[in-house]
């Protein structure tokens, strides 16, 4: 009776840490909620929660009209009200949260999880993200979304360092970005839904390249160790490889390295192993939510794959995976949004090796990236923002 007391208090103070993370913070400005003015949970006229200083924010100056950040529901500043539940939330859990003097130190997390370390972006910096991307010389991370300016580029801190990808319809322009890369020599590689065309920018901006009449319906891009591009086309059931003179804005070579794919979407490759990695989305009976992961070794041999309801078996939840990485082992990780969660499936000789690195924090994932460093970058669209987790392999 006495181990099972002890063990429940590190327990309880995990289910308060989590607590604190998914209610007790605004999902705009991702502060923690109190009692202070500017912090008060306010009630949205659709039921979500943000605090009373991205209420006026939001909130037009002269007629108060605003648009919930998350379903984009109308209502206006002086309709809102205090949350009462989570006002009476931060008083019982205040205590609890707050440590005494001589509690002990937590526990460092088990190896292989990831701990968030900061966010970036919000509501109004991005709006509705879709892809994600690294510059591997810069560090500064490159993120597409639905703003006026479709292309923004964020320095290592989150500060916006610049933006470029008018949205339009001229054919320099970005009508509905779905995915990003960014090339060896600092090149931005853009797939565009709207004109189904693979646009290139150079880093400040600049158009340098067009490619229309390519594809079906271009979705996930990747660039690979040589500076080549590959591009998944959804439509068309395809991965592509297109060797580019970026500088120089010509297109050299494409080859068609697979023809029988089930709505390829996102794209990952190797710089260890030089493997790639597709997330299929097929259609169906009962396929609606199903997705699958397959990897192919660099001389597209198939070496591993497998499916929502293969994962179904080692995880307690319906997975459906919305994004594929490889970590710097060359394990393959997945975004999944039914849970929502970050998860590892090990090497793809292996598969599945299923571990669960994200379990808490997420909203809606729909893009992954690692840094040099280990940390990984997770693009979560609902709360329009990207996260920042630390990578503790042990």
């Amino acid at each position: 009776m006495g181990a099972e007391a002890s063990g429940s208090g590190p327990a309880l103070r995990e289910l308060l840490r989590e607590a604190e993370t998914s209610l007790l913070e605004c999902k705009v400005c991702f502060e923690r909620f109190g009692h202070r003015q500017q912090r008060r949970p306010r009630n949205l006229s659709c039921g979500h929660v943000v605090c009373l200083a991205c209420v006026a924010a939001l909130a037009h100056p002269r007629t108060l009209a605003l648009e919930c950040p998350f379903c984009r529901r109308a209502c206006r500043g002086c309709d809102t009200s205090d949350c009462l539940p989570v006002l009476h939330l931060l008083e019982l859990l205040g205590s609890a949260l707050r440590p005494g003097p001589a509690a002990p130190r937590a526990a460092p997390a088990a190896p292989g999880v990831l701990t968030c370390q900061h966010a970036f972006g919000g509501w109004g910096t991005l709006v509705n993200p879709t892809g994600l991307a690294l510059c591997p010389k810069t560090g500064r991370v490159v993120v597409v979304h639905d703003g006026k300016r479709r292309v923004k580029v964020f320095d290592s801190g989150g500060g916006c360092a610049h933006q470029f990808g008018e949205k339009g319809d001229a054919a320099q322009d970005l009508r509905y970005p779905l995915d990003v890369t960014v090339t060896n020599d600092c090149h931005v590689v853009v797939t565009d839904a709207g004109d189904r065309s693979l646009k290139v920018f150079d880093f400040f901006g600049q158009i340098k390249l067009v490619l229309g009449g390519h594809f079906c319906l271009p979705w996930g891009v990747e660039t690979t160790p040589q500076n080549g591009v590959l591009v998944t086309d959804a439509d068309a059931g395809s991965l592509h490889l297109l060797e580019v003179d970026f500088p120089e804005g010509i297109l050299r070579r494409t080859e068609r390295l697979q023809a029988h794919l089930r709505r390829p979407r996102g794209v990952a490759v190797s710089w260890l192993t030089g493997a790639i990695a597709v997330l299929e989305h097929p259609l169906g009976p009962g396929a609606c939510s199903s997705t699958m992961v397959k990897v192919f070794s660099a001389t597209m041999q198939l070496i591993g794959q497998v499916d929502s309801f293969g994962l179904s078996l080692f995880f307690p939840s319906k997975i459906t995976a919305s994004a594929v990485a490889f970590d710097h082992q060359g394990n393959v990780v997945v975004a999944d949004t039914s849970s929502p969660a970050v998860l590892c499936l090990g090497k793809p000789e292996e598969f599945p090796v299923l571990k669960p690195i994200i379990t808490h924090g997420l909203s809606h994932p729909v893009a992954l990236t690692f840094t040099k460093e280990s940390s990984l970058l997770v693009l979560d669209s609902a709360a329009h923002s990207v996260k920042v987790y630390k990578a503790d392999w042990g």
